[in-house]
């Protein structure tokens, strides 16, 4: 394949991705320019290792790289706000009551107030969230890109509900 085709195919490929890759950085950097410099790494590494994709979804593939990429951009900026549990540790999954997360974000209740709520989850849970709820990726599509076991996309995206429940009765006052 020559380089221009190259350059084609992945810009085809790769360009419908953009914002989903943009909103995974921002949602895990917490701002704006940060993201925007993990999501050109990411781009970047992407695009040098676009010969090993072999798989059929491209869009994980490609999140999975904002990722790692976003997981360097942590070391270079050493956050501790941003700092991700391991990949072996064990959550027992809590339950799900009513109201749920995917309501509140369907009738977009209060966008404002949401998003500073997930903004001040932990980085583990924020990112399955966002993946889920905001990417609308499935569990599998998650764990591949996380690198976790899907009981534990499981289990951080229940406890990311009930915190972001508990946090949002606690900000409606109905604690």
């Amino acid at each position: 394949m020559t380089d221009d085709a190259r350059t084609r195919r992945f810009e085809l490929l790769a360009m419908p991705h953009l914002d989903a890759a943009f909103n995974l950085a921002r949602w895990l950097t917490g701002n704006h320019a940060d993201a925007e410099d993990v999501v050109q790494d990411a781009y970047l590494r992407a695009f040098r290792y676009f010969d090993a994709f072999r798989g059929a979804n491209f869009r994980v593939w490609l999140l999975t790289i904002v990722r790692n990429a976003f997981l360097d951009w942590i070391k270079d900026n050493r956050s501790s706000r941003l700092v991700f549990q391991s990949a072996d540790e064990t959550i027992e999954a809590e339950p799900d009551p009513q109201p749920n997360v995917e309501a509140m974000l369907l009738e977009r209740v209060d966008s404002e107030t949401l998003t500073t709520l997930v903004e001040q989850l932990p980085a583990e849970y924020r990112e399955v969230l966002v993946l889920r709820e905001i990417e609308d990726l499935s569990y599998k599509e998650i764990a591949a890109i996380t690198e976790l076991p899907p009981g534990t996309v499981m289990s951080r995206l229940s406890r990311a509900r009930t915190a972001l429940r508990k946090a949002w009765q606690v900000q409606e006052g109905r604690s």
